[in-house]
């Protein structure tokens, strides 16, 4: 279930609510009853590394448990990204 975090007009209590999606938004502060707003918070979700081109995900004619494309003398990465914008600025 995703957290969401709120913030309340009255007392600036910052709190987080373990909510479906489905679930309407909450209203009223537990702590004073003043009124809330939902906030934006930063997701934990990341990606790092080399990811797909690394996993051979990168080319079309390459599949699951194939190696990657060989790297392109102009990349600065030194992965298979003949699209990449960083591969046609050198």
């Amino acid at each position: 279930m995703p957290v969401y975090e709120y913030e309340c007009s009255d007392c600036h209590k910052v709190f987080e609510v373990q909510q479906k999606i489905s679930d309407a938004p909450l209203s009223v502060c537990p702590e004073c009853d003043g009124s809330v707003k939902k906030l934006m918070s930063m997701s934990s979700f990341q990606l790092k590394g080399g990811g797909w081109y690394a996993d051979g995900y990168s080319s079309s004619s390459g599949g699951a448990g194939k190696s990657a494309p060989a790297a392109s003398a102009s990349c600065p990465s030194g992965g298979g990204c003949a699209n990449c914008p960083a591969a046609s600025a050198s």
